[in-house]
């Protein structure tokens, strides 16, 4: 039988460098945003993005929040046809602030969020991310996690969107936290396993531990000056993925010094390709 090609994505934060502007938004601070030369003027729109992508073989996609400059029904026709267009999904809108576990503003931070997640359903997007807390992990905090993501997950699934969460931030550090809020969720959440958010000597012990978990992974190689791919740990994190028996998208993280992101993407890709290609043969 022919090896199954690995289901590929790539998050505008890979392309930041080329999107250039971004449009803070936050809790506290939720009101148009104006454009910001955040990582300088840039070399294209997010409307060009989905049809760059499409040129380098790639046909999913998720979206930052910063990077979403309106909500209006103008700029949601707008990005939904260019997405069309090129044939590319959007796989998820990644919503990168709020506290759904901070003891004060907790209630703030998650109408914030909700927010955020009927503009991912207008533009169509089957999954959005949400951050599980920020505080650290307690029996306390925990349950307010529990809470918060219980919550967020019926306004998702009402407007038909996934709603996920990663190891990111305090509250899910680690994969015991993992593992004990999915567990109380009972399916109601998804998981993102980052390949860059866990790290030391138990890296890909927690990561072989969390990805049976997972139907999203941000898939980050390393890179050092001049595109020198960390291949070694690149490898690792693919094989824990494999070993797991993973079988979700691929979203491709490029985040090092060089400002080749386009090349860096292509260089993850093929690696990502080969990798689990040799693994498939070899299994």
């Amino acid at each position: 039988m022919p090896i199954e090609a690995p289901v590929l994505a790539v998050s505008t934060w890979s392309l930041h460098r080329a999107i250039g502007v971004s449009y803070p938004n936050a809790p506290g601070a939720d009101a148009p945003a104006r454009a910001e030369t955040t990582w300088g003027r840039g070399t294209l729109s997010l409307m060009e993005v989905p049809a760059a992508l499409r040129k380098l073989g790639i046909d999913r996609i998720e979206i930052c929040s910063f990077h979403i400059p309106a909500h209006d029904k103008g700029f949601v026709a707008e990005l939904r046809g260019a997405l069309a267009d090129a044939g590319v999904t959007l796989q998820t809108v990644l919503i990168d602030d709020g506290d759904i576990t901070d003891p004060v503003n907790r209630r703030r931070d998650i109408d914030w969020i909700g927010r955020w997640i009927d503009v991912a359903a207008s533009l169509g997007a089957e999954r959005a991310r949400v951050i599980g807390g920020k505080q650290k992990p307690s029996p306390e905090v925990l349950d307010l996690a529990i809470a918060g993501l219980a919550e967020l997950s019926r306004r998702g699934t009402n407007q038909g969107v996934r709603i996920i969460t990663e190891n990111w931030f305090d509250t899910l550090g680690g994969p015991k936290e993992v593992h004990s809020v999915l567990d109380r969720l009972d399916g109601a959440v998804g998981f993102l396993a980052d390949f860059g958010n866990w790290k030391g000597p138990s890296k890909y012990g927690d990561l072989a531990a969390v990805f049976g978990r997972a139907e999203d992974t941000h898939a980050k190689c390393h890179f050092g000056a001049g595109l020198r791919m960390d291949a070694a740990d690149y490898g690792r994190c693919l094989t824990a993925a494999a070993h797991a028996g993973y079988a979700g998208p691929y979203t491709l993280i490029y985040d090092g010094p060089d400002d080749e992101e386009w090349e860096a993407l292509r260089l993850e890709r093929d690696f990502v390709r080969s990798h689990l290609a040799a693994a498939a043969t070899a299994a």
